[in-house]
């Protein structure tokens, strides 16, 4: 149960070892720093448009681009034929797979992204994982600490699971979608194939498949003259 090959197709991303040995998916995210101290060599392979500020703790792969106005803090790295558009703050232990979109005004820090991910405008990743082709619409938020600023838990039908973490965003399934300006709160973890509706705040477990809808009542009225 949250094992890693439950949620994510390892085959979709060059760093398999994170997920080695682990009992939890969530447990990679305590390995990406050390990982990236260990193995990050960084070069910039791709293609620059102007002058975005990129570190000398960064790797770039080919075919990447990089637009104006991105800022690469690192460490991180970055895969092959990825597209890092202006206004996007890569912040540090972030490993992004190939044919990624990272998009204008969104943050990423201490997370992973496999292959295809899409998070293109105003999104928020913070320690999450996003499995292959996984999707955020615009102006979702994963967002990762608490209001008491405690450690993070899952939350299951049968307990809490401690995770060990003050900081811990969501763990998104592959190919996994995720609507317009939902808000995945800490600790929540969303399965394979799954669809959030739009607007959604939502907390805990989606198994694989799942669908979350939010309802609303409007009402339409006429407008009086005045």
């Amino acid at each position: 149960m949250f094992a890693p090959a439950d949620f994510l197709d390892l085959e979709h991303t060059a760093h398999p070892k994170l997920f080695e040995n682990q009992n939890y998916v969530w447990d990679a995210l305590k390995q990406i720093a050390s990982y990236l101290q260990f193995r990050l060599k960084p070069a910039i392979l791709g293609e620059l448009m102007g002058k975005p500020f990129i570190s000398n703790h960064v790797f770039i792969g080919r075919g990447t681009v990089v637009e104006q106005g991105a800022v690469l803090k690192g460490p991180a790295w970055i895969g092959e034929n990825c597209q890092i558009r202006s206004g996007c703050y890569v912040r540090e232990n972030v490993i992004v797979g190939n044919g990624v979109v990272m998009g204008n005004s969104c943050e990423f820090k201490n997370c992973i992204l496999f292959d295809e991910v899409q998070a293109p405008h105003f999104n928020y990743v913070g320690d999450s994982i996003l499995g292959h082709h996984a999707h955020l619409g615009a102006g979702v938020i994963l967002s990762n600490v608490k209001l008491n600023h405690g450690e993070v838990a899952v939350v299951t039908p049968n307990g809490n699971i401690a995770t060990g973490l003050t900081k811990f965003g969501a763990i998104i399934g592959d190919r996994t979608e995720i609507g317009c300006n939902a808000v995945i709160n800490p600790g929540s973890i969303l399965g394979r194939d799954c669809l959030v509706y739009p607007n959604v705040n939502f907390r805990g477990v989606l198994p694989e498949g799942g669908i979350v809808k939010l309802r609303q009542e409007l009402q339409i009225l006429q407008r009086r003259e005045t």
